[in-house]
């Protein structure tokens, strides 16, 4: 699900157990992170593998104690661990003084530059959907682009020249373009080999124009891989009318949130829409969907989208280390997922019965049968 995120020169020695961070975060992420740290220890138990759990704060439980969401001793062990699988946040139930500013996981994100946000939109069978072809990935621009607050070095891109008057500035560079548009292109050559530049040139000529222009540039390092480009209203259309023609969309980050849950629906929920962002060297898995604080406590989040999460941090980590069996448990839990999706468990937002503990169960049980 996850191209080479920095090929043979990233492969280094580290150790056989894992060290990941956990991070429940708010709402549901008190059940569903849980259930994910369950799952990937059962599926590297299988392959003979074993990870170390590093658990840290963030969100509400880490303002009662720290008085901050994101204190500094969780960036500073973060900074430690190979990955981390982060929950959702609820900012919007934070006390006054912790609104403001980059959510927990945004400043994740920049402080530890994870620039890409890679983004599966797939169909399972067993659960409904409009597009049961579909099998997209979203590769998202995640530093710059039209989000105010990841485009600046100090300060804000967002700002009220009067009380009358707000402006916002995008920023576009050719360095985060082309290297976004390598993380497709790799990514592209081990799926179908077809990458679409999705961005709006036609009405933003310099800005994204210097972005389909770099990404054009580094997809002649790659004749294999067969490019297109596209409006980002025209895409949108387009996925809606037919997923199947695409393979690898790679966007600014605006679009690529955007796109990325529109195609979330469309293959069937967000509550199966799974992510990772990276960098070359930290990864982090982290479900598209938010904290769900309505149905919080009562059992019945729908953990899918963080299993899948944490099944493509597996993968990662072991193509970057050379770990074969560290993908070969994310393997593992995906197909466990999408078996027992086929058997018709769900939890109900996909329209099933099942709890969330009864569908962990359902796939702890299966990670052993691929």
């Amino acid at each position: 699900m996850i191209g080479n995120d920095g090929g043979m020169d990233a492969v280094q020695a580290i150790p056989a157990t894992l060290r990941l961070g956990l991070i429940e975060g708010d709402g549901i992420g008190h059940e569903i992170v849980p259930a994910t740290q369950r799952v990937v220890d059962e599926a590297l138990a299988v392959v003979g593998a074993a990870v170390q759990w590093v658990p840290l704060l963030m969100g509400l439980r880490a303002i009662g104690e720290h008085g901050d969401p994101l204190p500094e001793q969780t960036f500073a062990a973060l900074d430690e661990l190979d990955g981390w699988i982060l929950g959702p946040h609820d900012n919007v139930a934070y006390p006054p003084q912790h609104r403001s500013g980059p959510p927990p996981g945004g400043a994740i994100r920049k402080r530890f530059g994870l620039f890409a946000n890679i983004r599966p939109a797939r169909a399972f069978s067993g659960v409904r959907t409009r597009s049961p072809e579909m099998d997209v990935v979203i590769v998202r621009e995640n530093s710059e682009g039209f989000y105010a607050d990841r485009n600046m070095f100090a300060g804000a891109g967002e700002f009220a020249a009067t009380p009358d008057v707000a402006l916002s500035v995008g920023l576009i560079t050719r360095a985060a373009s082309e290297r976004i548009a390598r993380q497709a292109f790799e990514l592209a050559r081990e799926r179908r080999a077809h990458v679409t530049i999705v961005h709006k040139a036609n009405v933003l000529p310099l800005t994204m124009g210097l972005f389909l222009q770099s990404c054009r540039d580094v997809g002649a390092e790659f004749p294999d891989v067969r490019i297109t480009h596209e409006h980002v209203d025209a895409a949108a259309a387009h996925l809606v009318r037919d997923a199947t023609d695409y393979d690898v969309i790679v966007t600014e980050n605006l679009f690529g949130d955007i796109l990325s849950d529109l195609a979330g629906e469309l293959s069937g929920s967000l509550g199966i829409a799974a992510s990772i962002n990276c960098s070359l060297t930290k990864a982090m898995a982290q479900a598209a969907h938010g904290a769900a604080p309505d149905i919080a406590g009562h059992n019945r989040a729908n953990p899918a989208a963080l299993f899948l999460s944490a099944a493509m941090l597996l993968r990662w980590l072991g193509r970057r280390n050379g770990r074969t069996e560290w993908s070969g448990a994310g393997a593992r839990i995906e197909h466990a997922v999408e078996t027992s999706f086929e058997s018709g468990v769900a939890t109900a937002d996909l329209g099933g019965l099942a709890s969330t503990s009864e569908f962990t169960e359902h796939v702890l049980a299966r990670v052993h049968r691929r």
